[in-house]
């Protein structure tokens, strides 16, 4: 007689990680490819054709123009999860856990502040005034027309989120999505959710770090240098 085999439990699946949520400008990123396809076209250009100094002058300012344009457009994003946040702007790198935000402000520009005071500007959620002036018409447009629709009822009504000729409340842009928000404030309302559902945990403890971006830097002030210096002496 056997005794029966005690099978080892199979291993259980780790938790998954936590997937980062990016923001970034879409018409920085545009803009950026715009000036970096120009510039190359007018810096190389002056470079294999140009004569006497211009060669030299022409790749000095595409060592500086490059960066320069790379670090206001191509690289600032936020990545947001469910421990910390990570805001990549121009000329620096910075990491906040949630347990060390404050509050995240919108003005005239969208920052993080932490519980230190710092303060951090979000570079790739700017702030669009003429943005929020659209929302703000469509959302008057879309009251004015829930009340049309509570005195008088109708197809009109029911389109614009107000009640339907039955009384009931019609199911329009007003009921299913909320008021009208400019885009970046959508965005800091889910950051501002985050924050507030994990501020408390225990993976958003920690120290706020912040890096310079290097790699931005010493191109941008080599080509700065050189430029400067080609100047002087032609």
């Amino acid at each position: 007689m056997t005794t029966p085999e005690h099978q080892s439990p199979a291993p259980q699946p780790s938790a998954p990680e936590s997937r980062d949520r990016v923001y970034r400008s879409a018409s920085g990123l545009a803009g950026g490819v715009l000036l970096l396809g120009l510039g190359g076209w007018l810096g190389l250009d002056a470079i294999f054709t140009g004569h006497g100094s211009t060669p030299w002058l022409a790749l000095a300012a595409m060592i500086l123009f490059v960066p320069l344009v790379v670090a206001f457009t191509l690289r600032p994003a936020v990545f947001a999860n469910d421990d910390r946040m990570r805001v990549r702007n121009p000329f620096r790198a910075v990491v906040v856990p949630w347990g060390q935000v404050a509050s995240l402000r919108s003005g005239y520009s969208n920052e993080v502040i932490t519980d230190a005071g710092a303060k951090y500007q979000l570079w790739a959620v700017p702030v669009s005034l003429r943005a929020r002036k659209r929302a703000l018409r469509t959302q008057a447009r879309v009251e004015s027309g829930g009340r049309r629709g509570g005195l008088f009822g109708g197809s009109v009504a029911g389109g614009l989120g107000g009640m339907d000729a039955t009384g009931g409340a019609a199911h329009g842009p007003a009921t299913d999505l909320g008021p009208a928000r400019a885009e970046t404030d959508k965005i800091m309302d889910e950051l501002r959710e985050l924050l507030k559902a994990r501020e408390k945990a225990a993976g958003s403890q920690g120290e706020v770090t912040a890096r310079w971006a290097y790699e931005i830097i010493v191109p941008l002030l080599t080509g700065a240098v050189l430029l400067a210096v080609l100047l002087a002496v032609t």
